[in-house]
C-alpha cells in the first residue's frame, strides 16, 4: 500500500470469502491473535484493513513454501 492509496476495509463476509475460513474459526483465531484484528469504523459495525488480511494470506502461503505447520 502506498502513502496515496487509502486502506481499505472488508467487512466479515468479504473476509471470509478470500480466506476461505468459516466464522467461528476466523473468530477463534482473532481471539487467539493468529489472525488481524478488526476495525470498529461506526457503531455495531467490524471490518479488517484488506493489507492485514492479504499479509496473512501471504503468510499462510510462505509457511507452506518453507514447509512449516500453520
Amino acid at each position: 500500500m502506498s502513502a496515496s492509496t487509502p486502506p481499505r476495509l472488508l467487512r466479515i463476509a468479504a473476509v471470509l470469502d478470500r480466506v476461505g475460513l468459516s466464522k467461528r474459526t476466523m473468530l477463534t483465531l482473532v481471539e487467539k491473535g493468529a489472525f488481524p484484528k478488526p476495525v470498529r469504523p461506526s457503531r455495531g459495525t467490524v471490518a479488517w484493513i484488506e493489507a492485514e488480511v492479504d499479509g496473512w494470506i501471504r503468510d499462510r502461503i510462505t509457511e507452506r513454501d518453507e514447509g512449516r505447520a500453520a
